[in-house]
């Protein structure tokens, strides 16, 4: 009998069983797909030698979190490579705001005030980052370096498109922090969607924004190996319908959304709970098209180019309406879209010469509305004759998403709504948020602080809360 089962092999559940083995314990992982990787995996999803991944493709946090930067996970394989230029932001007239790993050179490219503006708000952030990184991953506690907290907190909880206007006056500046702040998918003029994109822009700096050579799959692999090597146990094509499914053990740890929660654990959990859990709010899903380019992106901004990501959706008034239009169950005639460029900086994601090109935008979770073209309009609007270097794609809307993987409800990547009460009390409000009043049942999946990121930081708070109680 296994100290503790896991069920689910994404990042986080793959933390958690890291962690529990560190700690001595025995462990179980249980995966229903037939390899490890939840949101870090990679295919063949176009033509044959075309590796795409999945889900998640840039990997700040694997790098910037403080458990998975604890891991050996380089001895078992894992290269994160960085991009020449982290990420660009087109604009019309052939521009772009332009995020390098420098500070001073992402301020000298916005240049005068708004370059002052710039380094007077991350400069804490990113040369803070090992100190901010407990506050906005950590657990819920009083953080150890209140005045970061108390700054990072009096521009973090505010309205992306608020903390633009009042800090920028170039459409450049604006637009840089309205795209990162995008990521929240959460209207910009709503809290805390200026602390998405303060996260974001301090991790560029900080640490960069890589890609895992071969394709995110490799995250966790590195993960899956380093967990056989600690003595655990991993099963994968083992699906798990409830309790019953399980081997007995001292400890049950779900990488699951609250929705799976309740149908598997079922009346082990009191009523009280399952209804707040009932209540628990999923966000908008996406519609994802991965593309097999015959040549690199022709866009009109030579930075992006050279860039690992891309955001698309020209200046804040467009994103701000874009996202506003999602949240509001409508469908963007411009959406805002998130773009990465993996095989500019791992060639080997494709064949020789030919590219890559991974893509989403946001819409109402649950839709059923076909986004490419809206998508394509808005890569050829800065990138003219886009469409002439496409070989294939591969489209998925929210059904398709979620049928790979449960915890996608309605398309919703990111385990759940990100708005102010829900990164506060995630998934409900408890002293213990990765904990359930059943005490041998504990939830680890993004459903929890600190919420959506290959991070495992969920993963890990999870197991700590289990040590701390039932595997004492």
């Amino acid at each position: 009998m296994p100290d503790a089962v896991v069920v689910g092999a994404g990042p986080n559940g793959l933390a958690a069983a890291i962690e529990l083995c560190r700690a001595g314990r025995s462990v179980l992982l249980c995966e229903r797909a037939p390899a490890v990787g939840g949101g870090a995996t990679t295919a063949e999803l176009t033509l044959p030698g075309y590796r795409h991944d999945v889900c998640s493709a840039i990997h700040p946090l694997a790098v910037g979190s403080p458990f998975l930067r604890t891991l050996p996970l380089h001895e078992h394989g894992l290269d994160l490579i960085e991009p020449a230029v982290q990420a660009a932001h087109p604009l019309d007239g052939g521009r772009a705001a332009v995020l390098h790993r420098s500070l001073a050179e992402t301020a000298a490219g916005l240049g005068g005030r708004d370059g002052a503006a710039y380094a007077d708000l991350l400069r804490p952030f990113a040369e803070g980052w090992a100190e901010l990184a407990p506050i906005v991953l950590g657990a819920p506690r009083p953080p150890r370096h209140p005045l970061l907290a108390a700054r990072f907190a009096r521009s973090g909880m505010r309205g992306a498109a608020g903390l633009a206007t009042a800090t920028f006056r170039s459409d450049a500046g604006r637009a840089l922090l309205a795209g990162m702040g995008a990521h929240s998918m959460r209207p910009l003029e709503r809290p805390p969607t200026a602390g998405f994109g303060l996260v974001l822009l301090a991790l560029a700096h900080a640490v960069g924004w890589p890609v895992a050579r071969g394709g995110s799959q490799a995250i966790a692999d590195a993960m899956a190996a380093h967990l056989r090597s600690l003595g655990g146990e991993i099963q994968t094509g083992r699906e798990v319908r409830s309790l019953a499914d399980l081997p007995d053990a001292r400890a049950v740890l779900l990488d699951v959304t609250p929705r799976q929660l309740v149908a598997i654990c079922g009346d082990e959990l009191p009523p009280r709970y399952r209804s707040a859990l009932g209540r628990y709010r999923y966000g908008p899903g996406v519609f994802k098209v991965d593309y097999a380019l015959s040549a690199p992106v022709p866009w009109a901004a030579e930075a992006a180019r050279r860039a690992g990501t891309v955001h698309v959706g020209g200046a804040l008034a467009e994103i701000a309406a874009s996202e506003a239009t999602v949240v509001g169950g409508g469908h963007p005639e411009r959406p805002f879209v998130l773009v990465a460029q993996q095989s500019l900086v791992d060639p080997g994601r494709a064949p020789a010469g030919h590219h890559t090109l991974w893509a989403y935008c946001h819409v109402p979770n649950g839709s059923t509305v076909d986004m490419t073209a809206a998508i394509e309009r808005q890569i050829e609007r800065f990138a003219p004759g886009f469409g002439d270097v496409v070989l294939a794609r591969s489209v998925r809307g929210p059904a398709a998403l979620e049928a790979e993987n449960p915890n996608y409800v309605g398309g919703d990547i990111n385990g759940g709504a990100a708005d102010l009460r829900q990164v506060l009390a995630r998934p409900v409000l408890r002293a213990s948020p990765h904990a359930t009043p059943n005490p041998r049942i504990f939830l680890c999946s993004s459903s929890t602080p600190p919420g959506g990121g290959v991070h495992g930081m969920c993963g890990y708070h999870a197991a700590r809360a289990a040590l701390r109680s039932v595997l004492r």
